[in-house]
């Protein structure tokens, strides 16, 4: 190399250097408490509950690279790990982010708690769709006239608590595609390989979520596949509707009253499972039995939506006969308080 490109060389990376010395790390500190009281209204019993204590940490420590660790507290009275990753944007249509987070899959399930419209979750986001694992995905946003974002990714299927001695010859995937229309629908759809235990498990999602300002509408649709029919398919939906009424003159900002129905199929975690306890040996089981759900309700906003809510719900539940009930999935009134900070 002559002393001439050296030098040219060292100057075309000066620019680089000066911006990077002169760039300051950011830090975003988030939180979201929610605490709710329930009331089963065939047993005549109530409960207090804290569903949620997360606290996040975002930021960035240079132009192209951030990161985010967050914690709850009490995700159902244990404390979890839930995103620990760093992501790398080199360009502002392309993303790289390796670590623990939440899959690319489904739309409900996407939604962090301050999101969600009802105070309890789908059956799609918590029983049949609900994954986050350790692994490393890929991102890219086109723009033939609208948006159009796809993520990919490989995974261990350990979790964040299982990876000191977890070798694995098998990797999980999912990917996910969403068009954002200019017509305020955007449309969805996804797809998943799990292997919870030696049974390889495809799941397939795909939506429609239709917006026009203070009016959603959403509806999803998830088809779960066991091999070697080792457990029947498994269906689930997903549809609920919203309008967002402005207030005056009052403590809240908007009320929004709201309605969903949601099904699953008989469903199986895709574990074995052998005299009552998980055992390679046994067989995959009905962990969460077929049942719908219809659920009404209000919620009254204090501020800008997603910061501090009260979320009032009524669900009615539907079994088929002989069907043993969970404790907690039955007909009841929930109160929610949540707050975002």
């Amino acid at each position: 190399m002559s002393r001439l490109s050296f030098a040219l060389g060292c100057m075309l990376c000066m620019p680089l250097c000066v911006t990077a010395q002169q760039w300051n790390s950011t830090m975003q500190v988030h939180g979201t408490l929610r605490g709710k009281y329930e009331y089963q209204t065939d047993e005549g019993k109530g409960r207090f509950e804290v569903r949620t204590a997360r606290v996040s940490i975002e930021g960035k420590v240079t132009p192209i690279v951030s990161y985010k660790a967050e914690i709850d507290l009490c995700d159902e009275g244990k404390i979890k790990m839930l995103d620990a990753y760093t992501r790398i944007q080199p360009w502002r249509n392309f993303q790289f982010t390796i670590g623990q987070e939440r899959v690319p899959f489904t739309i409900d399930a996407h939604r962090s708690p301050h999101q969600q419209y009802f105070a309890n979750r789908s059956f799609i986001a918590k029983q049949v769709g609900n994954v986050r694992d350790v692994g490393a995905e890929v991102g890219y946003t086109f723009h033939p006239g609208f948006p159009i974002v796809v993520r990919a990714g490989l995974f261990n299927g350990s979790g964040l608590t299982n990876q000191k001695d977890f070798w694995t010859s098998n990797v999980n995937f999912s990917s996910k595609a969403v068009m954002m229309l200019p017509i305020g629908l955007d449309i969805e759809a996804s797809m998943q390989k799990v292997r919870p235990s030696d049974v390889n498990i495809m799941m397939y999602d795909a939506g429609l979520t239709y917006h026009d300002k203070g009016f959603i509408a959403e509806a999803e649709y998830l088809y779960k596949h066991y091999a070697d029919d080792a457990f029947h398919p498994v269906h689930a939906f997903d549809g609920f509707v919203s309008y967002d009424i402005p207030l005056r003159r009052c403590m809240f900002s908007k009320v929004s009253p709201l309605v969903r129905y949601d099904y699953m199929s008989d469903h199986s975690d895709g574990l074995r499972y052998l005299d009552g306890g998980e055992n390679d040996k046994g067989s995959l089981i009905v962990n969460d039995h077929k049942r719908s759900r219809i659920t009404g309700g209000v919620t009254l906003s204090f501020a800008k939506p997603f910061i501090s809510d009260i979320r009032i719900n009524y669900e009615k539940y539907f079994y088929g006969e002989g069907v043993v009930e969970k404790t907690s999935e039955r007909d009841k009134i929930v109160v929610e308080f949540m707050t975002r900070f």
